[in-house]
């Protein structure tokens, strides 16, 4: 049935507030850059030896021009014992043999250039691995060392110093301090004093770096100039909100999540002694200040950025890290986790884009990423729900209806002002893997959980190339580290390309669109006239164009306005073609050009 609203009747629909001023048609690059996440290990695998590695994403990086990004994002390839997917970093100045080495890091760099796509590195400052050799020195030292000084070393408490020095929990569940051993003994050898204990948030094969120590601030200023000298553009900074920890490490009830304060996620971030403290912008401002003297003359073009993983709320926190002389963009999970509701949606667009300009900042958008569950799957399970994965036995949400619904998610979030990240496979439609067998998952999250949490790796499967191939073309021996559901075949690259309505052309003719009518960097205002039901925005984009981005996530069809609709998410047939104006379907998303 077809819901009547005054759209039906206008030429022109009517604008509501203003939600966002234009940025100027020469604004810096990263303002308004389209980023796409390569996840290295399951990208293409050039030697046949089941793991993605750096020749294999060189080979690959056509596709992304031709997809229509700017740049692309690295998860790590550093040196790395590979306890937690390379996020345990041995080495920052090399690259793990699994992945190549440090010249295929500088052809990558080289080839993406040459294909006119930036490239962005990720760099973990939070902790490194255990086996790192400033690690392994701090072992070997005694209690109040430099060496140890590098880390957070404390003593035991309890009566013998046997308990952990607080009561905090890992990310990764279990305590999150781990006792080292042997501790001091006498001339006879008898020990006189425990081991003392080192933090980590997160696995106990990642130790958190003191980022009170001066030598650690040094070192890491050191490792940004060490890769940008080698033609990086920028850094996505891992955990950007943890590196500082309140002062004497008080007691915290409440568990160590991420995402927010609390379990409940009612308290705001910086309640959590290990999260979000102030202490932390000090940093970056010094980091902001190594990259501003790498463009020595402040040529937009030549901007090098940071971008922050920052799991802060309020928003009104989060955009602190984006002040002029700190971070260039911060992820905006508020988005990524918002409900299925259009109340939802508007509600954080607007506080989003109006957080960012408070600061002056661009709202980064994003739906996916290696950490949290694929949108195509995510968004058709309840409002609101943040899974912690799935797997073999448990509930799987209806494909189609998450499809639908991410395709919506997406051709809504291309339109809006700023910049946006993509992950890897998201432009085939791929859903999260229910496929992988306890015995081959590798997160420590699911390690540590006991299997209660199922942890990250179906997000991770490897990329899809060819249906047909072995490995679906991930390389050509068929091996893969983690094994793809017989779905991903049908969602492959080949199976996609050139065809009409596929999830893949969709994005192709989305980023089109939006880098030809530069809605990046575009004014925009709220959409009058639609129902409660609806989420509609318009864009008023360089060239003078009106553009009309709707979705529809109410169960009666939904007139669309008259103009020239350019695309829709249900059916890219034809963006112009006679029955493109039809009324908008549940969960479905268009962009309209409105009459001038």
């Amino acid at each position: 049935m077809t819901q009547s609203t005054n759209l039906t009747t206008q030429t022109s629909p009517r604008t509501g507030a203003l939600l966002h001023a234009a940025d100027g048609p020469d604004a810096a690059w990263w303002r308004h850059a389209v980023i796409y996440q390569v996840y290295p290990r399951s990208w293409a695998d050039s030697n046949g030896d089941g793991v993605g590695d750096l020749p294999g994403i060189t080979s690959r990086l056509p596709y992304l021009r031709d997809l229509g990004v700017d740049a692309l994002w690295l998860s790590p390839f550093y040196r790395s014992p590979m306890a937690d997917a390379g996020y345990d970093v041995a080495d920052y100045r090399d690259i793990d043999p699994l992945f190549g080495s440090l010249a295929d890091a500088e052809a990558l760099i080289a080839r993406a250039g040459d294909l006119g796509l930036r490239v962005i590195v990720d760099l973990v400052p939070n902790h490194t691995s255990d086996e790192h050799a400033w690690f392994q020195e701090a072992l070997a030292s005694e209690p109040g060392s430099p060496a140890r000084a590098r880390y957070i070393f404390r003593d035991g408490s309890g009566p013998t110093g046997d308990e952990p020095p607080n009561d905090w929990v890992s990310v990764f569940h279990g305590p999150a301090w781990t006792q080292v051993s042997p501790g001091e003994t006498d001339a006879s050898g008898a020990l006189v004093r425990p081991g003392q204990w080192y933090l980590h948030l997160f696995d106990s094969k990642q130790p958190d770096l003191d980022w009170t120590n001066p030598e650690v601030r040094a070192e890491f200023e050191d490792i940004l100039r060490f890769w940008v000298e080698r033609g990086v553009d920028g850094f996505r900074v891992d955990v950007a909100h943890g590196l500082v920890k309140a002062p004497g490490l008080p007691a915290w009830s409440h568990t160590t999540d991420i995402i927010s304060g609390d379990e409940d996620h009612k308290l705001p971030t910086n309640a959590a002694p290990m999260w979000d403290q102030d202490g932390v912008h000090e940093i970056y401002r010094a980091w902001r200040r190594v990259l501003e003297d790498a463009n020595p003359t402040k040529d937009p073009a030549a901007d090098k950025i940071l971008c922050a993983e920052a799991w802060v709320q309020p928003l009104s926190r989060n955009v602190l890290y984006t002040r002029p002389d700190e971070m260039h963009q911060a992820f905006n999970f508020a988005f990524l986790t918002s409900p299925w509701h259009a109340d939802a949606l508007r509600a954080v667009v607007a506080t989003s884009l109006a957080a960012g300009d408070s600061v002056g900042a661009p709202t980064t958008w994003v739906l996916s990423n290696h950490d949290v569950v694929r949108h195509a799957t995510r968004l058709a399970w309840a409002q609101g729900e943040h899974l912690k994965g799935i797997g073999i036995g448990d509930p799987v949400p209806d494909a189609a209806l998450g499809l639908r619904r991410a395709r919506a998610a997406t051709t809504l979030m291309l339109g809006l002002p700023g910049s946006a990240y993509l992950y890897q496979g998201e432009e085939l439609g791929l859903p999260e893997s229910a496929e992988v067998p306890d015995e081959l998952r590798q997160d420590p999250a699911f390690l540590r959980s006991e299997g209660t949490e199922r942890g990250r790796d179906g997000c991770r499967i490897p990329m899809p190339w060819e249906g047909d191939a072995p490995a679906a073309g991930f390389n050509t021996t068929g091996q893969v580290w983690l094994p793809q559901p017989a779905s991903y075949a049908e969602l492959a690259v080949d199976r996609q390309v050139g065809v009409a309505g596929s999830t893949l052309e969709l994005y192709r003719t989305l980023l089109r669109l939006r880098r030809e009518l530069d809605l990046g960097t575009a004014e925009l205002l709220d959409l009058d006239g639609l129902p409660d039901t609806a989420v509609g925005f318009m864009s008023l984009a360089q060239d003078g164009s009106r553009v009309a981005f709707i979705a529809n996530l109410g169960e009666d069809d939904l007139p669309l306005p008259a103009g020239e609709v350019l695309v829709r998410s249900d059916d890219d047939r034809a963006e112009t073609g006679a029955d493109a104006g039809r009324p908008l379907p549940l969960d479905a998303s268009a962009w309209v050009r409105l009459p001038a």
